[in-house]
């Protein structure tokens, strides 16, 4: 049996405005007690708890509306049909997001000792629509590494930027904390330093990035520097390393002048590297390597662009093609 909460107290942080859903009084001063317990438990910001009290506030009115019971009294059943009628307007994310904030309040609540039962525990999350990677063609490519003026340092940087992104497959954060040790011309390979999940690795560059960065060095680098020092390969001309939102301006630039008008990531470069290589035969496994994933299900997502190689891969090899 549930127990009924004392609830002859229930402040609410004044930061946190309450949402229109308007449930029963009993559920409300459930719902602003679990709000000031999580708030001095936590500490959270006030538009996380504003989410919180808008998604049970939601609940609730939604359960009084049918009749249904109140917070304490709720099934698995009672969430699997709420869940079924908001998801039916709303995205898988935002039905996690809705459950998420049920499990934080149950859990709490059985704290509390307000209930035996937690009724999240049984619900499985929505699954989430598989986010396909925007890429480029080979030709959008080309067009996005020719598009900085070589003639200037910026623009010789610019390219032999892109160049080695294109060629290695690095992380925007990756490519912007590469130092000039950390690439190896005569070797033909850029040594990456504790990328993401901590783990180095080697990744082979191509000799047309290994000439775009060594031209680069040699023309450009010395003169966006001026009499500064610094360990970073990529610089401004203010001296300091590239950053992020810095490189991001830069390719979102050149796309607009290379004629490039589909919305573009940050990250295109390093999925068009990921694409092009298993459109042209590459391993699944060798790719996961040289992009430093951890599991190969996360690399599996480039695999959609790639149909038409797998096309011509089942139309070569198998005998009723």
């Amino acid at each position: 049996m549930s127990t009924q909460p004392d609830l002859s107290h229930a402040a609410t942080p004044s930061a946190v405005p309450k949402a229109e859903a308007t449930p029963i009084p009993a559920d409300a001063e459930r719902i602003d007690r679990f709000i000031d317990g999580i708030w001095l438990e936590d500490g959270l910001a006030s538009n996380t708890l504003a989410a919180y009290r808008r998604d049970l506030n939601t609940f609730a009115a939604w359960l009084a509306g049918r009749g249904g019971p109140e917070l304490p009294g709720v099934k698995a059943a009672d969430i699997h049909a709420w869940l079924a009628h908001e998801h039916a307007k709303t995205r898988a994310t935002t039905a996690n997001r809705r459950l998420a904030t049920l499990r934080r309040f149950y859990g709490w609540a059985r704290r509390q000792h307000w209930l035996e039962y937690d009724p999240c525990q049984h619900v499985v999350s929505a699954k989430p629509p598989q986010r396909m990677p925007r890429t480029l063609s080979e030709n959008e490519v080309e067009r996005l590494l020719e598009a900085p003026d070589c003639r200037e340092p910026r623009g010789l940087r610019d390219r032999a930027m892109f160049e080695t992104l294109y060629a290695t497959g690095l992380r925007v954060s990756e490519l912007v904390q590469l130092h000039t040790l950390h690439v190896r011309l005569a070797d033909g390979v850029v040594h990456v330093v504790q990328g993401k999940g901590g783990r180095d690795r080697l990744v082979p560059l191509g000799a047309e990035a290994a000439w775009w960065i060594e031209r680069y060095l040699v023309e450009a680098r010395p003169s966006l520097l001026g009499q500064r020092q610094s360990p970073a390969l990529f610089v401004t001309h203010l001296g300091g390393p590239m950053t992020r939102q810095g490189f991001w301006q830069i390719v979102k630039k050149m796309a607009r002048k290379a004629g490039i008008e589909s919305a573009l990531s940050p990250h295109v470069l390093r999925h068009a590297f990921a694409t092009h290589l298993l459109n042209h035969g590459a391993d699944l496994r060798v790719v996961q390597l040289l992009l430093g994933h951890a599991d190969i299900s996360t690399t599996q997502i480039y695999t959609h662009v790639a149909r038409e190689r797998l096309k011509q891969l089942h139309s070569r090899h198998h005998p009723r093609a």
